[in-house]
């Protein structure tokens, strides 16, 4: 059995899996991340996943499940570099190293450009309102970590005590989402650099 499968009865006891989950899961991610939640249809994603239409059901649920579990998985892969970035020193390191790094990420080469959780969020109509709310309540937690973090550092005298971290928060939230509608719709890894070059220009002194 392949790394990433495991034991699925399809109809005869103890039948293994033929098929790598885990690359299965990435190709549909790339699916959804093009296209949307709502964009994506069942055989585009049962097509790029190399799959049958029982299989996927059988290892992944419905549509809604498959979305859920590209989502964690595109998360789980972005987690390393946030956490890095949180635990710099200073308040100033912990955004320039977020910015940074999320410049680096939406313009990866050999992924779609832009941010998942923003860009499926921008097309996700009424009937997939409850997609809406996971990407939204995702990045309000993200926000939140953040603000935490700014917090601490105005406590600490890190930022000026008349500092407001939600707002500070909100601000740099709303220039990393900026970027990845940029980057989307084109934007160089140059561009979206000099974009935080001018963020952090307009740092609290």
């Amino acid at each position: 059995m392949r790394k990433g499968s495991t034991a699925q009865h399809n109809g005869q006891r103890g039948r293994p899996r033929e098929f790598d989950a885990d690359e299965a899961l990435d190709r549909a991610l790339t699916v959804f991340w093009r296209r949307g939640y709502e964009g994506a249809s069942l055989p585009e994603l049962t097509k790029a996943m190399g799959i049958s239409r029982p299989s996927m059901y059988a290892a992944f649920g419905n549509k809604e499940s498959l979305f859920r579990k590209a989502l964690d998985r595109y998360h789980a892969r972005r987690a390393p570099w946030i956490c890095a970035a949180m635990e710099k020193a200073t308040a100033r390191e912990v955004v320039e190293t977020l910015l940074r790094s999320a410049a680096d990420a939406l313009t990866q080469p050999g992924c779609p450009h832009g941010c998942l959780t923003v860009q499926v969020a921008l097309v996700c109509g009424d009937e997939a309102a409850s997609i809406r709310e996971e990407l939204n309540a995702r990045r309000a937690a993200g926000e939140a970590e953040l603000r935490r973090r700014l917090e601490r550092a105005v406590k600490e005298g890190d930022l000026p005590r008349k500092t407001d971290a939600a707002d500070l928060a909100r601000y740099v939230a709303t220039v990393a989402r900026g970027m990845s509608v940029q980057a989307a719709g084109g934007a160089t890894r140059k561009e979206l650099h000099r974009v935080v070059d001018m963020t952090m220009r307009a740092w609290p002194a």
